[in-house]
């Protein structure tokens, strides 16, 4: 006897799947990083991201939908009553052949004829009552018989296949000692478990059961407990398939029940094994039902089937959703995503749940004191670095302007030298450089005596010592307008590509950044990157410019850089005893008491470049005015440019501080 069943797959166990696309954390730490600087938590940020999916992979939100469509298509596309129509063909089919039988046989005495033709004419209408009816009459014809003895036979291999898949097809055909085979496999089965009610299960017991019975469990259990697992999975899933039929079809099978077969007793094993599970497995889905709208007949096996199928989506939705306490894409079925919507599915599953676990474990997201989750230094770093290559291309690509730092370091040479990057101004070393050409050259089978030419990646600069210095203040808005104007995001990547260029390119240099709103203050990189949206108003440059003025007190030998981004006109000030005094429009002590902090940081020699976001034409006059007093300079990038604008300015006032013979940035 073979057992047929459905196809499983089974976890890939390989290594890393061939067929998922690369992790791409670059992408994901560039759009966990837009969100949480727009102001949402790391952990939201990157639940969203997950939600989202990446440029060419599903997210969750996705698969989520693919989910709800293949339980909708389920519903409505079977019924539930291909069990019973299958029976009423048989039972047509066995009467319309008697009948004929009846008509044509003329030794038969015509009283016997008659009454049999009675019994056939007076038959119930429900069917299994007929079935029922019919289960001691004489069949005159042999093909009856046949069709009456069909319906035993499937019903008794439905009825199996609802607890064990694939038995509808496994016993087709199947022989009296098949028929036996299964009947002692079932009394074996409520032996097993009623002793692992009881406490009295061995390990060997299983061993011994399933090296008996093994054929007719395709799942392969490894243990007692999976295979109690799968049977109360099935036999859960058959009660709510009874339970989603109507009150006649529920009758109608019970009754027919009776004649699985032609055997009781089957009926009451199955109750026996039926009980068993639910008391080891009380918490699967025993009361349940589905509401089934399709023309698609299902058989009891299969419709136990589909049933499975809906559960199995509903866990499957549950997973996705990721709204339970302690969620992880670790949880997600990634065989019965296979089974339900492809492998294609679990591989966009395999591969989100690699970049969450990539992002907690390879050191991208660290929580802080407060037990939140934070974006960590590594990750702080590379975003840096992937803004300030952004920035960089911006700058290349300006009209009119072009980069023409030249040879003459404030320091000597060190005697070392190593391969340039975005920032560097030392000196090029010439020699490592011809000759990288020309190995880069030979390398890709060319010949260098016809001629060489330079890649960026051929160049290496002279390390020098000591450089001329530069302490630098960063001062950002934080008043709501930045936020209302869309200008909260690009203001935070200008910080971070600017905080990146001076921690790894200029580490003599020291940055400092201020925020500026109602108050001001002085913040981290960090801080500042999850400063979310503040719906306060007012302007304080004038808090902005003291703090500034003390981070320059605190280096007196280095060149002192302001750098200035806003929207709008001061409208408070710091008052002596600490408080802020907005009022809008701007009051003339506001205005006074900020020209005058400006000029006292003019007089000490600060280089200072204001950079203005917007069109007001009064916010344009005031800059102008401001930069006048301190000989500095007014920037209107657009918004997009702003991280490009400041970078520039900085490059280009550090340079200018730094005495390099005639090179420059020039514009």
């Amino acid at each position: 006897m073979s057992v047929h069943h459905r196809s499983r797959y089974s976890r890939y166990a390989g290594g890393p799947d061939p067929l998922a696309p690369p992790v791409d954390l670059t992408e994901a730490l560039d759009a966990v990083a837009e969100d949480v600087m727009a102001g949402y938590s790391p952990r939201h940020a990157l639940q969203e991201y997950l939600r989202r999916g990446g440029r060419n992979r599903e997210g969750l939100d996705e698969l989520a939908g693919r989910v709800q469509q293949r339980r909708k298509d389920l519903l409505g596309r079977h019924k539930l009553d291909g069990t019973l129509n299958e029976v009423q063909k048989l039972l047509e089919t066995a009467v319309l052949e008697e009948r004929k039988q009846l008509a044509r046989d003329v030794r038969m005495d015509d009283t016997d004829r008659a009454f049999r033709e009675m019994q056939l004419q007076n038959l119930p209408t429900s069917t299994a009552a007929a079935v029922n009816e019919l289960a001691s009459y004489d069949w005159q014809s042999s093909t009856a018989r046949e069709a009456y003895e069909q319906i035993k036979d499937l019903l008794g291999r439905e009825i199996l296949d609802q607890r064990f898949a694939g038995m509808k097809q496994a016993l087709e055909g199947a022989t009296e000692e098949d028929r036996a085979a299964v009947a002692e496999m079932l009394g074996d089965l409520n032996e097993l478990l009623d002793k692992h009610r009881r406490g009295e299960y061995t390990d060997a017991d299983f061993q011994a059961f399933m090296a008996k019975h093994g054929e007719f469990f395709p799942e392969n259990p490894q243990s007692v407990e999976e295979l109690i697992d799968a049977l109360a999975e099935r036999a859960a899933a058959a009660q709510r398939m009874l339970r989603s039929m109507s009150a006649e079809q529920r009758e109608e099978l019970t009754q027919l029940s009776a004649q699985a077969f032609g055997s009781p007793e089957l009926m009451a094993q199955l109750g026996q094994i039926d009980a068993n599970l639910q008391a080891l497995r009380p918490g699967e889905d025993w009361s349940g039902s589905e509401q089934f709208n399709g023309e698609e007949g299902l058989g009891l096996g299969d419709g136990t089937g589909v049933l499975q199928d809906l559960a199995e989506l509903d866990e499957l939705a549950e997973q996705l959703s990721q709204s339970y306490n302690g969620s992880r894409l670790d949880d997600l079925d990634l065989e019965a995503l296979a089974r339900q919507l492809g492998q294609d599915a679990a591989v966009s599953a395999r591969t989100l749940a690699e970049i969450e676990k990539a992002m907690h474990d390879g050191g991208f997201l660290q929580r802080g004191a407060d037990g939140d989750l934070k974006l960590s230094p590594q990750a702080m770093r590379r975003l840096g670095r992937s803004l300030l290559r952004d920035t960089a291309k911006q700058l290349s690509g300006r009209q009119g302007r072009r980069d023409t730092r030249m040879a003459g370091a404030a320091g000597e040479p060190t005697g070392s030298s190593r391969p340039w990057e975005f920032g560097d101004a030392e000196p090029w070393d010439v020699t490592r450089t011809i000759t990288n050409a020309i190995r880069r050259t030979i390398a890709d089978g060319g010949d260098p005596r016809r001629g060489l030419r330079l890649a960026v990646d051929d160049i290496e600069v002279t390390e020098t010592e000591a450089r001329t210095q530069a302490a630098v203040a960063l001062l950002v808005d934080v008043s709501f307008s930045m936020a209302a104007e869309g200008r909260w995001v690009p203001m935070k990547r200008t910080a971070l590509a600017l905080h990146h260029l001076v921690s790894t390119k200029f580490r003599g240099d020291r940055l400092q950044l201020i925020t500026f709103g109602r108050y001001a203050q002085s913040m981290d990189i960090g801080e500042l990157t999850a400063l979310p949206a503040l719906r306060e108003q007012g302007t304080n440059l004038h808090h902005g410019l003291l703090l500034a003025g003390r981070f320059f007190r605190k280096h007196p030998s280095m060149q002192p850089v302001l750098l200035v981004v806003t929207d709008g006109e001061p409208t408070a000030h710091l008052l002596a005893d600490g408080d802020s005094w907005f009022n809008y429009p701007p009051d003339p002590e506001t205005i006074r008491v900020t020209v005058a902090e400006l000029d006292r940081l003019g007089r000490a020699g600060v280089q200072a470049t204001f950079f203005r976001l917007g069109h007001d034409p009064g916010l344009e006059r005031f800059i102008q005015k401001l930069a006048r007093r301190v000989d500095g300079r007014v920037v209107a990038p657009d918004t997009g440019d702003l991280g490009a604008a400041v970078v520039g300015e900085y490059l280009r006032a550090h340079f200018r501080g730094r005495a390099f013979g005639d090179g420059d940035w020039a514009t």
